[in-house]
């Protein structure tokens, strides 16, 4: 195990090998069919308008990380579009979608100390509960970069689990403290890219959480276009995955009761 003291002094390539090796919680999926989720970091306004329209046009839902110290923030702290507003939190819920947790600060994974990661998490919470008291945030998205191992361990009481990157899907013994994502906008110009990622999940029985950010016309470099991701999720539809929220995706996992 390394001492959180020397987290900050190692070398990029070290610390995402710490964040895979260290303070992990494993679970082995044991699936009868494949699993997709789909998943917006930072919750901007466009991801909801334009990305849950499309989700609900086939039945879905999808899970919406929400920070909400940058709500109602445009482009001053972030560079991923205009964030939810207030009243957006009632029609993502009556949508049915996932409100989700991605700390209150957008704090820096690595770089954020895990004291100072669990107050801005906490925060979040009781934001979460002053602006939508029906909503509970049981799960999690690193925000930035990499997650330190002792934070990691303090995400295990949180949440019943939290999501970072690494382009592929969640197979065989997994760790619910840092389950893997393929961020679309990686390969957005790449098509076949994303409907091989989906073929092999759909072939391992696995779970693949798809991930990113605004959803408009015009996205930033962290966002898609709406038509690709309506492509994304229709090819996901004919794959004959169960398309679900990653805490009813989650439950399932864990083999709990999805309500």
């Amino acid at each position: 195990m390394i001492p959180d003291k020397l987290s900050s002094h190692l070398p990029p390539p070290l610390q995402r090998r710490a964040a895979r090796w260290f303070g992990r919680r494993p679970c082995r999926i044991q699936l009868e069919s494949p699993v997709i989720s789909f998943t917006f970091d930072d919750f901007p306004r466009s991801a909801l308008i334009n990305g849950g329209a499309i989700l609900r046009q086939y039945g879905f839902s999808g899970t919406y990380y929400a920070s909400f110290g940058l709500m109602g923030q445009q482009n001053s702290h972030n560079s991923t579009g205009e964030i939810f507003r207030p009243e957006d939190l009632q029609e993502l819920i009556r949508q049915g979608h996932e409100l989700a947790c991605h700390t209150f600060d957008h704090c820096d994974s690595w770089e954020t100390m895990p004291a100072e990661f669990e107050a801005s998490i906490l925060r979040n919470r009781r934001a979460a509960a002053q602006h939508a008291p029906t909503a509970t945030l049981k799960t999690f998205s690193y925000p930035i970069t990499w997650p330190r191992p002792a934070t990691k361990r303090r995400i295990a009481s949180l949440f019943e689990c939290a999501r970072g990157g690494g382009q592929t899907f969640n197979v065989g013994v997994v760790d619910l403290n840092y389950l893997k994502a393929f961020f679309i906008e990686q390969s957005r110009d790449d098509f076949d890219a994303i409907k091989h990622v989906i073929d092999d999940n759909t072939q391992a029985q696995g779970w693949l959480i798809f991930a990113t950010h605004d959803v408009c016309e015009n996205p930033t470099r962290f966002g898609c276009a709406p038509a690709l991701l309506e492509r994304i999720v229709e090819y996901a539809k004919k794959s004959g995955a169960d398309v679900l929220p990653v805490r009813d995706a989650a439950d399932r996992v864990t083999h709990k009761s999805v309500s």
